[in-house]
């Protein structure tokens, strides 16, 4: 079977359809990664065929009102109208984009499967062929058993499903332009534009898989539709034949406890700030850190002999080095840290950040998160002594990562994938291999 992944976005977006991507080739399919181009070494690194899109908006992460909006989480007047600022820009950077996967497609696929931020419905709606969706945060389903992690305002519990209206204003203001695309690229009419992220044009649904654990969902929700399914994460271990260098080989076997601090591509409005807050806070806390330096630029102090900045090394491998992990909320570097059994301490910048951030803390593996706008070297420091000393923490921390790591995650995706195929050609049955 012949399968194109689609997804967009910086490195933390593209990993999970990594891992996807290379256990839908151990099962026997062919497997093509559509990604943004700077992510063309990390595909290759694990022996995915990728095929190249336009970078698209990862080109605006210098951009001030871009790092503004991931400091301030859209807080106030101000922020509102700096995030339509942000989809203006956005939107403009997707055209190339979304013209791009529609010209992959178009080479022959039997199945898409892409991120549900991307139009691949409509391009199976163009194809006649089954789709998949994939969601990696859980503000997109509605349920009643808990409001949208993206929505701040607190609610009457009988308002929960309400609030998921939310997603689907942020998604028509981000996605709503590609009813354009769908008269001017593919042909068909305006209709499908105006729908959300999870109605099917002409009605009916798609599996929708959420690459997240189920551990993270309180209380949980027993009214999902039948089509959703809840995997846990799809997690990418060291690529093969990966080594560390020397220098954080050695840096990891020195004395005392190791932390990893790393915030991806977040670093609000002053990076140079945000190193000199971690520098100081891994003095007062007596620890030694390595440094992720991520795309936002994050900086250390220099001269110090109790800092590693590193580019980029394999979180699966890393995570098992060091006695606990700074970093952002991600829903990737989240799942890797519970995966890994470490103690967490939770930075979070925007959308789904502080959920994430929150239930971490809530089974016990993290202390309370402690926003980017509130962060200080006092605050960050008295919560990495927390998460290295605290024992009833770390005993949490591996007591969740049992819990993760019997979830069905990349297996149950693949088997998924196969039967959606199966359904929309009922007399074809793939063979795996093995």
């Amino acid at each position: 079977m012949d399968i194109l992944i689609l997804t967009h976005g910086t490195r933390g977006d593209v990993q999970p359809f990594v891992a996807l991507a290379a256990a839908l080739t151990r099962a026997g399919h062919s497997a093509r990664l559509g990604g943004p181009a700077a992510s063309a070494g990390l595909a290759e690194s694990y022996g995915v065929k990728f095929v190249p899109l336009a970078d698209g908006p990862n080109e605006l992460y210098g951009d001030e009102a871009i790092r503004e909006v991931l400091e301030t989480n859209y807080r106030g007047l101000r922020g509102k109208r700096l995030a339509m600022t942000v989809a203006h820009r956005y939107r403009n950077k997707m055209d190339a984009v979304l013209d791009d996967i529609a010209d992959i497609a178009q080479e022959g696929t039997d199945v898409i499967v892409h991120d549900i931020v991307l139009p691949g419905r409509q391009l199976g709606e163009w194809l006649g062929i089954p789709t998949v969706r994939v969601c990696m945060q859980p503000f997109w389903i509605a349920t009643s058993a808990f409001p949208n992690p993206m929505h701040a305002l607190p609610l009457p519990a009988a308002f929960n499903r309400f609030t998921y209206l939310t997603t689907n204003i942020w998604y028509q203001i981000l996605a709503g332009h590609t009813r354009r695309w769908r008269t001017r690229k593919l042909g068909l009419d305006r209709r499908g534009g105006y729908l959300d992220a999870i109605r099917m044009p002409g009605g009916g649904t798609t599996p929708v898989l959420q690459a997240f654990s189920a551990h993270l969902l309180t209380p949980p929700p027993d009214d999902y539709p039948s089509w959703v399914h809840t995997t846990g994460p799809w997690l990418l271990p060291a690529p093969p034949g990966w080594t560390p260098s020397e220098e954080l080989q050695s840096f990891l076997a020195g004395d005392g406890p190791t932390v990893y601090v790393g915030f991806g591509s977040m670093a609000g409005l002053d990076p140079a700030r945000t190193g000199q807050i971690i520098s100081e806070a891994v003095r007062l806390a007596e620890v030694r850190a390595v440094l992720g330096t991520g795309w936002g630029g994050i900086g250390a102090s220099p001269d110090r002999d109790d800092i590693l900045p590193v580019a980029e090394v394999p979180h699966g491998w890393l995570f098992d080095q060091v006695t606990a992990v700074v970093h952002h909320g991600g829903s990737g570097t989240s799942a890797a840290a519970l995966a890994a059994g470490r103690p967490q301490v939770v930075c979070p910048f925007v959308l789904d950040q502080p959920f994430f951030g929150r239930r971490i803390h809530e089974l016990g593996a993290a202390p309370a998160p402690l926003p980017q706008r509130e962060l200080d070297a006092a605050k960050l420091a008295a919560a990495i002594t927390a998460a290295v000393e605290d024992r009833t923490m770390a005993s949490a921390a591996q007591a969740v990562k049992a819990r993760i790591l019997a979830e069905g995650r990349l297996d149950q995706a693949v088997e998924l994938i196969e039967q959606a195929a199966e359904s929309h050609r009922p007399n074809v049955r793939y063979l795996r291999s093995g």
